[in-house]
């Protein structure tokens, strides 16, 4: 976990499968704007998971909250995309004291039941999550055939823009070992725990301000409606370009999204 003393401290969750490459283009927005962002790769998502016992979401929002705390960071915002927006609502569940804003990139929580609208539904996948859960499949298929899988996941729901070629050559470089397959699969695999979590969330949702942005050729305004039972000060954008990868796919738009929605809630108690 990097960490600067410099400005208001942003943590930057991103998902599967992809890497902290995914905030290239958000970092440089946040650090003209005085925040000082805080990448952060979950155990799994492109590194080894090392000893971490549980990839149940809200056990890992658990140890990301004692490691901020043990880094000195009592209060920040929160940014995460994919899985790492799971993570980063029940994080802010958790400590409603410490996060003073969250965005919530691509990512409906386990158990919302929302479709996808289109155009995104005609691009964003709908085979990885029963594949990824399925016992022991994935640990004997995918191994040695990587850029078919991955490369397929990137492909598809990066929908018709796409996204970097060399970008995508290193998700892929980055997911290859056994280890880190593991651990990706484990993500999908906690579902009945992620479950419970959420509609625990749902019973006593978040007043935190959200910022929910979607891709119109991925999963679009439902990333705001799946927030709607889960947060009581929800804001949505869709971002017309974009797949699954908006701070990739439009940087510019996307980075100036979060920094004023960031800015607006810098001073929130």
């Amino acid at each position: 976990m990097s960490t600067s003393s410099r400005g208001w401290p942003v943590v930057l969750l991103h998902g599967w499968p992809v890497t902290e490459i995914h905030w290239q283009g958000l970092l440089p927005f946040l650090r003209r704007s005085d925040f000082a962002p805080i990448p952060v790769t979950l155990p799994g998502l492109g590194k080894p998971p090392g000893s971490t016992p549980s990839f149940r979401k809200g056990d890992l929002a658990d140890l990301l909250g004692r490691e901020l705390s043990e880094l000195g960071r009592r209060r920040f915002s929160l940014v995460g995309h994919d899985w790492g927006g799971t993570v980063a609502l029940l994080l802010a569940a958790a400590m409603p004291e410490a996060v003073n804003a969250i965005v919530i990139e691509e990512e409906i929580l386990p158990g919302i039941d929302i479709n996808i609208p289109a155009p995104g539904a005609e691009y964003y996948p709908s085979w990885h999550g029963p594949f990824n859960r399925a016992p022991g499949l994935a640990e004997q298929l995918v191994p040695g055939r990587e850029d078919a899988y991955y490369g397929t996941f990137l492909r598809q729901s990066a929908g018709p823009a796409g996204l970097d070629p060399e970008t995508v050559r290193s998700y892929i470089d980055a997911y290859t070992t056994y280890d880190v397959l593991e651990a990706g699969l484990g993500y999908y695999r906690t579902r009945a725990d992620d479950l419970t979590d959420v509609q625990r969330l749902q019973q006593n949702p978040i007043h935190t301000p959200v910022l929910a942005i979607g891709g119109r050729y991925a999963m679009g305004s439902a990333v705001a409606h799946g927030l709607r039972t889960l947060a009581t000060d929800l804001t949505g954008l869709v971002l017309e370009r974009s797949g699954h990868y908006p701070a990739e796919q439009e940087p510019e738009p996307t980075a100036q999204a979060i920094t004023n929605f960031l800015q607006q809630h810098r001073d929130r108690p």
